[in-house]
């Protein structure tokens, strides 16, 4: 049987980021069955999470904004062997400098990664990891952008594959976290070389100022869109940690989590058709593309959700313990957030290069989100906090799509099967109700 017919951009990059996914909690469940102690696995996480809470955005807002200008931009016609993605490496590399400088110059005053073991520190392969595993990332969306999907798959298989090896069996045969660690800097090593031989092979090695300001224009509100959407969680955690002790901002760790494979899935998805936007007489069949993929998410992510958010508080004090049962009062809230992340306006935004209007909603979102999250934690406590995110996301949403119906004529069943979204949502919003408010259904 063959499975071409089912390996497309769309199916390759949902793959890709599923299988990211995966490996990152296989190596977590790895690190739990050996002899690492906590604190050692704290030093592998808040690796993890300092490289992304440094790097989301640019690193976003700079690959989103390439997806669009490729074969489609003032600087350069459409050929073979284009400079656009080398240019964007450039772009990307140029920020990974500024980051690891800044990193240099402050890691020390702020005491970050200052574990050592013999000569060498985390802050020292950090800076090594955030210069060659950030520009890194463009290896993807060089196979998507080239229609060469089979790539991404093999290279997914390839890469995460060797990162489980490489970051997971030191922890197995005991030894310490820093050959883990290594092993990641490593493995990003490895891809920068792949990316390294790849644009040479796909793009002409021509530095370009004009293609840069132009790419930077385009850049600039995703970038600020994501650092506005993506500092909404650290806010909310810094309100619960101000308004309450330690133990109830940790109940609200452990909750305030949507579904990743909703996030995953669904970015993925509107990444694979920003560059579909370029050809401007194939409007209406990515608009249907983007009508068919999104139903089919809805058919397997709402059960799911449903699913989750009526077994959530059987399963939270298994999983965890049962001082984190409360914890999934705050994740049912953030199973809402569905409803919103299967809304793809964004992406004819994006893929027609309107990007002012994405910015325009995020900052909108943020102080929504923060004002009604001051107002909430009064009435309903760290699950206001839950509310008022939802429905900033769902107002920025909204604004997005009369953006898309008013200015560009696109209303939103074009790309959206409204009465099945609907429908799901009705019966998430219902299930919430009886599990969260009614308590019907209490294990």
């Amino acid at each position: 049987m063959s499975y071409n017919k089912y390996i497309n951009n769309i199916s390759a990059l949902q793959f890709f980021q599923l299988f990211r996914f995966g490996t990152l909690i296989l190596i977590r469940v790895l690190f739990s069955k050996s002899s690492l102690s906590q604190a050692s696995i704290g030093d592998f996480e808040f690796f993890i999470f300092l490289a992304g809470a440094l790097s989301f955005f640019w690193l976003s807002g700079t690959i989103e904004s390439l997806l669009p200008l490729y074969g489609n931009n003032k600087t350069f016609k459409n050929n073979r062997k284009s400079p656009e993605l080398f240019n964007a490496f450039i772009l990307l590399t140029l920020f990974s400098l500024i980051v690891a400088v800044f990193v240099y110059i402050f890691g020390n005053s702020f005491n970050l990664l200052s574990t050592s073991y013999n000569s060498i520190t985390l802050l020292d392969i950090f800076i090594v990891y955030l210069l060659l595993s950030s520009p890194a990332n463009l290896i993807e969306y060089i196979y998507l952008l080239k229609k060469e999907s089979e790539k991404i798959f093999i290279y997914g298989t390839i890469i995460f594959t060797l990162q489980l090896v490489i970051v997971g069996v030191p922890a197995i045969i005991n030894l310490d976290i820093i050959f883990s660690i290594i092993g990641l800097a490593a493995i990003s090593a490895l891809r920068y070389l792949w990316l390294i031989a790849l644009l040479v092979k796909s793009s002409s090695l021509k530095l370009s100022i004009s293609f840069i300001k132009e790419h930077l224009s385009l850049a600039y509100p995703l970038i600020f869109a994501a650092l506005l959407s993506g500092s909404a969680q650290y806010i909310d955690g810094f309100l619960i940690k101000y308004k309450f002790d330690d133990a109830t901002f940790a109940i609200f760790s452990f909750g305030a989590k949507e579904l990743p494979l909703v996030s995953l899935l669904a970015v993925a998805l509107s990444n694979a058709l920003i560059p579909e936007f370029a050809d401007k007489a194939k409007i209406e069949t990515v608009l249907a593309t983007i009508l068919k993929k999104s139903s089919r998410l809805m058919h397997l992510l709402f059960p799911l959700s449903i699913s989750l958010l009526i077994l959530s508080k059987f399963l939270f004090p298994i999983v965890f313990n049962p001082d984190f049962a409360k914890s999934a009062n705050v994740f049912n809230v953030y199973l809402l957030l569905i409803i919103s992340r299967l809304i793809f306006p964004q992406t004819i935004l994006k893929g027609l290069k309107k990007t002012r209007i994405v910015l325009f909603a995020a900052l909108v979102e943020i102080i929504i989100n923060i004002s009604l999250s001051l107002v909430f934690i009064n009435i309903w406590g760290i699950v206001g906090v839950a509310y008022a995110t939802v429905i900033a996301y769902i107002i920025d949403k909204i604004i997005l799509v009369i953006y898309s119906n008013k200015k560009l004529g696109i209303p939103i069943s074009q790309y959206i099967n409204v009465k099945l979204l609907s429908i799901y949502s009705f019966f998430l919003i219902l299930c919430y109700f009886l599990v969260d408010i009614v308590g019907i259904i209490n294990f």
